[in-house]
């Protein structure tokens, strides 16, 4: 238990230091993380819906932190490229993550080729229900590409790799409340200059 506790802070510490130095992108994760934690208790009552603010809001929000407000350049913070980054990131990097938004932001098309999605569903009469549809296909698409990932961390170095990081996922919008409770607050000060937030 004291070695999983380790590498989930490690897994979460490398997330923040690497991934986290825009104060835009910190804003974008505080908004995502309050959204993620509505979703959180909307998923019980309504699963549809909470897919629907967690990918349309929460994970659109975080993600555009991340491709357009993120640096990209020579990380002289932590002395590193990007490349070495990208190579070590334990989760989603940019590569896979463009493949996971492209499934996202495409997946509603299935949907109007095939409204009953092969038989899944009761072919959509409104727009509401169609919306409703795309939920959840977007909670099955979540699913998949967490057990995807650990299943591809599992193989590619051990299976408690793949636990922690979806650990970490999972309870991301905890700590990225925590961490980015005040980026938006320095970000209205620095009045929206794209430049590094002060790491830790």
């Amino acid at each position: 238990m004291t070695r999983f506790r380790e590498q989930l802070r490690e897994q979460r510490w490398d997330d923040h230091r690497y991934y986290h130095h825009s104060l835009v992108n910190q804003s974008l994760h505080f908004i995502s993380a309050c959204t993620f934690l509505v979703a959180y208790v909307l998923v019980w009552k309504d699963p549809a819906l909470a897919a629907l603010l967690g990918w349309g809001v929460a994970m659109s929000s975080r993600q555009a932190g991340h491709f357009f407000f993120e640096p990209r350049g020579y990380d002289h913070v932590n002395d590193c490229s990007d490349a070495y980054k990208e190579e070590i990131k334990v989760g989603y990097n940019m590569a896979r993550k463009v493949v996971l938004m492209g499934l996202w932001a495409f997946s509603p098309l299935l949907l109007l080729a095939n409204p009953s999605l092969f038989g899944l569903f009761e072919p959509h009469a409104t727009l509401v229900q169609f919306a409703r549809h795309v939920g959840l296909m977007w909670l099955a698409l979540a699913v998949t590409g967490i057990v995807f990932r650990v299943i591809q961390l599992w193989v590619q170095r051990d299976l408690a790799t793949g636990i922690v990081w979806a650990t970490k996922i999972l309870t991301d919008p905890f700590s990225d409340f925590r961490l980015y409770h005040r980026a938006p607050g320095k970000l209205a000060k620095a009045g929206l200059a794209w430049r590094p937030a002060r790491m830790r």
